[in-house]
């Protein structure tokens, strides 16, 4: 039986990361971004997240189906234990417990790196994620109401954040 191993992101794992993270920008759940991203995009992406912000990954029979990373929330020295999380998951893994595995792998790795707190944005239409985030823990502290546009219409984000301390 395959098991899903979650691990640390290496530079080999770009292709795969990229190929995700365009499906999320194409299918409109988990970003405002809307043109779809390139290798070179995703290297320099990779690239800097160094030292405490991390990518993960969850991979399953030797190919990537997921990834996680801790991001900058501010670069302001007071917000230097809150990190900021994105997840993405390949389409035909999504909703079958992949995300509950890299947010509770990455948890540990925010802990090791000093973070005392996640935060998190989602789109208000993003049903599955929210569900996913408030099964782990984390708590909607509010709705930004037309934050962005995505596709020509306004949408409303909502802020999550988790105490991990």
């Amino acid at each position: 039986m395959n098991e899903t191993v979650i691990r640390v992101a290496n530079p080999e794992d770009v292709d795969e990361i990229l190929t995700i993270y365009n499906e999320g920008i194409s299918d409109r759940i988990a970003t405002l971004e809307t043109t779809a991203k390139d290798q070179v995009y995703m290297i320099e992406w990779l690239n800097k997240h160094t030292d405490r912000y991390k990518v993960i990954v969850a991979e399953f029979d030797g190919k990537v189906i997921g990834w996680a990373s801790l991001n900058q929330y501010n670069n302001r020295e007071a917000y230097k234990g809150v990190a900021d999380l994105s997840v993405y998951i390949k389409r035909e893994y999504r909703g079958k417990g992949i995300g509950c595995k890299l947010i509770t792998f990455i948890e540990s790795v925010a802990k090791e790196y000093g973070f005392h707190k996640i935060v998190l944005f989602t789109f208000a239409f993003n049903e599955l994620g929210q569900g996913l985030y408030r099964k782990k823990g984390y708590r909607e502290v509010g709705v930004f109401q037309n934050q962005g546009m995505l596709d020509g219409k306004f949408v409303d984000v909502i802020a999550m954040e988790k105490l991990i301390y």
